[in-house]
């Protein structure tokens, strides 16, 4: 009887902590989150005109010469498919160590693919976010130092000038958070839709 007993309020128990912890809490949160960061809450989703163009939040891979380019990006097909057994690609830390021969032929064959891009740079040293990965490797952001580099060659690409392009970098620039938190970033996205004239740079 007594064990019986024990057994009725340590399932009670249970039973009341999921529906706190596992409802009760989990609704109160997203509720919260919906009511004072929608945006945020919902993924931080670029929409204009009924297009999504995908999360300021979540790096996208651009390898074209009319666009800024951002971190390196290690797509891993085969992780993740559609109901058609397709590849769906999802993207990951290198997980290459720096004193590894692998990680110094990947940053020497980024270096090489910087270099073919950008012949009016010579020898001038690479940023260094734009030849090795993030820890997420899904960086939506990249140095000021690594957008300025890339400037000349979308000024040549775009049509655009070069003062044209440094204003969209400022405009897409976010500052440390409370001023001293983190570093200057430049949003690669956000750059690249206002390139394309689907986000308006005023």
């Amino acid at each position: 009887m007594k064990q019986a007993k024990t057994w009725g309020s340590g399932l009670l128990l249970f039973l009341v902590m999921t529906v706190i912890t596992g409802v009760v809490y989990t609704a109160v949160c997203t509720g919260v989150a919906q009511l004072a960061f929608p945006y945020q809450a919902n993924g931080s989703i670029i929409e204009v005109d009924g297009v999504k163009y995908g999360s300021e939040l979540v790096g996208q891979q651009f390898t074209d010469e009319d666009h800024m380019w951002g971190r390196v990006m290690s797509p891993s097909t085969g992780t993740f498919t559609n109901n058609e057994g397709e590849d769906v690609l999802w993207y990951g830390a290198s997980n290459l160590s720096p004193a590894g021969d692998d990680f110094a032929e990947a940053v020497q064959a980024r270096i090489d693919e910087i270099h073919a891009a950008h012949p009016e740079k010579g020898s001038e040293p690479i940023p260094s976010d734009l030849v090795t990965n993030s820890g997420s490797g899904f960086d939506p952001h990249i140095s000021p130092a690594a957008a300025e580099y890339q400037v000349e060659r979308l000024a040549k690409n775009t049509g655009k000038s070069e003062d044209e392009i440094r204003a969209i970098i400022e405009k897409c620039t976010e500052q440390p958070q409370l001023g001293i938190l983190g570093d200057a970033r430049v949003n690669v996205l956000k750059v690249n839709l206002m390139l394309d004239g689907i986000l308006p740079v005023e």
